[in-house]
């Protein structure tokens, strides 16, 4: 029997990586997060759920897509690359401390859901990346929620 569909919302810088690279990649490993609740929700997804793809640390800040998660449970491989500004000492391959998931591009909003806009639209307590000094990278949405992302998304022009 197929799960339940979960929505999520994850962040990237777009001059790290953006939309528009996972477009052209179609897909990718979200890698490099360091932090153990946004690491315990990609825990948490399921083959099939979608997320909001969020360009950070952008003007503005905003929504700007959605991707699909594809495969779950995969160890960051960038934990283990001493070059890398995700290593981390104290995972090894026998015990991983930071786990991800795989992505693909589903679509690129006409227009990015600013942050103001998702300040006007919801509470704090219905999306928490309108949470002041909300710094996760990863974190749930409810299905109620995403379904009005959506439908703003798609009324944009």
């Amino acid at each position: 029997m197929p799960h339940a569909l979960n929505y999520w919302l994850m962040k990237s810088e777009p001059n790290v990586y953006s939309i528009a690279d996972l477009q052209r990649e179609h897909q990718t490993i979200w890698e490099g997060v360091r932090n153990y609740q946004a690491r315990n929700f990609l825990r948490e997804m399921k083959v099939g759920d979608l997320a909001f793809f969020y360009h950070s640390n952008a003007t503005p800040p905003g929504i700007v897509g959605l991707m699909r998660i594809v495969k779950t449970d995969i160890v960051d491989p960038t934990q283990f690359d001493v070059k890398s500004k995700y290593y981390d000492d104290k995972s090894t391959p026998a015990s991983p401390r930071w786990q991800t998931v795989e992505v693909e591009f589903v679509e690129t909003f006409p227009t990015i859901l600013s942050l103001e806009t998702l300040k006007e639209k919801f509470s704090d307590e219905e999306l928490l990346v309108v949470k002041r000094g909300n710094r996760l990278s990863v974190m749930p949405v409810a299905e109620k929620v995403a379904e009005k992302i959506i439908a703003i998304a798609s009324q944009i022009p």
